[in-house]
């Protein structure tokens, strides 16, 4: 795994105050100031011209419901949102591009102001990148000059949506593969552009996927690479006679094998007169025999044969065991086949059973092991189905539906002004589900005896923190009768400092790729099943505190225009 720079300046260690280094820009050079919306920049200038942009905001980033009908969703993107705004500057090019944009009458000292600002009077708070999280409690809380944080919110919202969405499609999938189930991303082909593409490995990855076959996504973040061949390597030989070169020096280099190819015809001979082979196949195809033979010549560590170009049974399968064995005889394991189409559990199964045979009849110990992997247009619905079925998949190859989220393509977060100048702000609408939650706020997980998260709790920033062991009441945001009170056994804050102004005060260090993985790995456990099934999921419970609650409906009040009749 490539080492990433810990982020943490002033950061005590011991009587030391270590230094840390600067905060790279983001992963995507299109990352920049102008990866907004053209309203940001026209607000910036109303705000200038009202002489209000620098009023101090509060802004909560939130999502509204959880996706994929689900009722839990994965936080990503922090990371990118970060690097950022460490690095965010508009330059003279830009600062033109924009003049050329707006009215002529805008007056040139805003155009002044734009080249002088940064994020260095910006605070970001957040939950931990990979943390699970629910509707209407704030990922992220930006605080800052409104028409600076305002110039935000476009690219945070597009940074934060993509990758929450993405891992949270990937940690629904390991959930219905299970722990012990090899989980690999092959999306690129079918990605939405090269961006979509690296960034579905990467959150893919955080998400629980073991392995990508993204180069570039390897390369950049250190996700372990996966991949063998396609079927036009199969369909590209047309026999045996192609192959040239047929030695191969065996694991241990102590012999040679001078005609490989003969030892695996003579293998292939043996398990044709296995009995439990009668009637399975007779003659296999001799090119797709060439090509297996070939692959194993060129990885023979890493030989891993798609069998399903002619015929799975009849062929795929015998001419692998041929090349296996062959292998074998010369130290070396195979890694196993890939199934491609077809009835994966029916195949995976008869797979099995003829890779036990072999172990039995011939004695070759853990045979009956070889890796079966399937892919073939998989989704969550597709591994719930082989479940029921039984199957001996050991790792899944999965693409489009996993890396487009073709089940639910955007995650909609909002970005919403809760505080400005202290006085807390609100969001009204008709729809309840849209109301915004009002003032900066603190957030608190609560744990139940067994060790899972019972609810979320949102309180006033200058209220007392919760505490393990006391009954608190937590309270529905709107409904009023919806309410309960929760003893728990620990409490969780997980609302921390990423973004102090700087990179040199003291704040969280940004984690590596593994690090965020883990965490994501250890909060999935810590939900209770029912929450993450895929059928009729139950709610999880997000409330806020009394006080929270009475001032939220105060200001709704006070603000909601009175209707009259007549």
């Amino acid at each position: 795994m490539e080492a990433k720079p810990k982020v943490n300046g002033g950061v005590k260690d011991g009587k030391q105050n270590r230094r840390m280094p600067a905060i790279h820009g983001p992963t995507n050079p299109m990352v920049t100031p102008l990866l907004t919306d053209l309203y940001q920049f026209t607000m910036a200038y109303a705000y200038w011209k009202a002489g209000k942009h620098k009023d101090r905001a509060v802004f909560d980033l939130y999502f509204r419901r959880n996706p994929f009908g689900g009722e839990y969703t994965v936080f990503a993107g922090l990371e990118e949102c970060i690097r950022f705004i460490a690095n965010f500057k508009l330059s003279k090019e830009d600062i033109a591009f924009i003049r050329e944009c707006l009215s002529p009458t805008c007056e040139d000292g805003f155009f002044e102001y734009l080249g002088g600002i940064d994020c260095s009077d910006v605070e970001v708070y957040a939950i931990a990148e990979g943390s699970v999280v629910f509707p209407k409690v704030p990922l992220m809380r930006i605080e800052g000059p409104v028409a600076v944080v305002q110039l935000l919110e476009t690219p945070f919202v597009n940074l934060i949506n993509f990758a929450s969405l993405v891992t949270t499609n990937a940690a629904r999938h390991r959930f219905v593969a299970g722990k012990n189930k090899l989980l690999l991303e092959f999306g690129l082909r079918r990605a939405q552009g090269p961006d979509g593409g690296v960034g579905a490995s990467r959150y893919c990855y955080m998400g629980g996927f073991d392995a990508t076959s993204n180069c570039a996504a390897g390369k950049l973040f250190g996700i372990p690479l996966r991949g063998t061949h396609s079927h036009a390597f199969v369909s590209s030989f047309t026999g045996p006679d192609e192959i040239t070169e047929k030695s191969l020096k065996s694991q241990d280099g102590s012999k040679v094998c001078k005609d490989f190819v003969s030892l695996t015809q003579t293998w292939l001979s043996k398990l044709k007169r296995l009995s439990s082979s009668e009637g399975v196949f007779g003659e296999t195809n001799q090119s797709e025999l060439a090509a297996f033979i070939s692959y194993a010549l060129a990885f023979p560590k890493n030989f891993l044969a798609l069998v399903d170009t002619y015929d799975v049974m009849r062929s795929g399968v015998p001419n692998f065991c041929a090349v296996a064995l062959a292998l074998n005889d010369m130290g070396y394991r195979a890694k196993g086949i890939r199934l491609d189409s077809g009835d994966l559990a029916y195949l995976s199964c008869e797979t099995r059973k003829f890779f036990q045979t072999i172990e039995k009849e011939f004695q070759i110990p853990d045979f009956g092991n070889t890796g079966i992997t399937a892919s073939n247009d998989l989704n969550e619905e597709t591994l719930d189905a082989l479940n029921k079925q039984g199957h001996e998949v050991d790792s899944f190859g999965i693409g489009t539906n996993l890396v487009t989220c073709f089940a639910q393509p955007a995650l909609g977060c909002v970005f919403k002004l809760v505080e400005i100048n202290n006085q807390p702000r609100i969001k009204l609408s008709e729809d309840v589900s849209k109301v915004s939650i009002p003032c900066k706020k603190r957030s608190y997980r609560l744990y139940g005896k067994e060790g899972y998260a019972l609810v979320d709790i949102m309180s006033g920033e200058n209220e007392p923190p919760p505490k393990a062991g006391q009954r608190i009441l937590c309270r529905h945001p709107f409904n009023e009768s919806k309410r309960a009170y929760v003893v728990p056994q620990l409490v969780e804050d997980l609302i921390k400092c990423y973004w102090p102004g700087s990179a040199e005060k003291e704040r969280e260090e940004l984690p590596t790729l593994v690090e965020i993985r883990d965490h994501c790995m250890k909060q999935l456990e810590q939900m209770r099943t029912d929450h993450m099934r895929r059928l009729n999921p139950t709610p999880y419970k997000v409330s806020v505190s009394t006080k929270l609650y009475e001032f939220i409906h105060f200001l709704w009040l006070n603000e909601a225009p009175v209707g009259e009749l007549q």
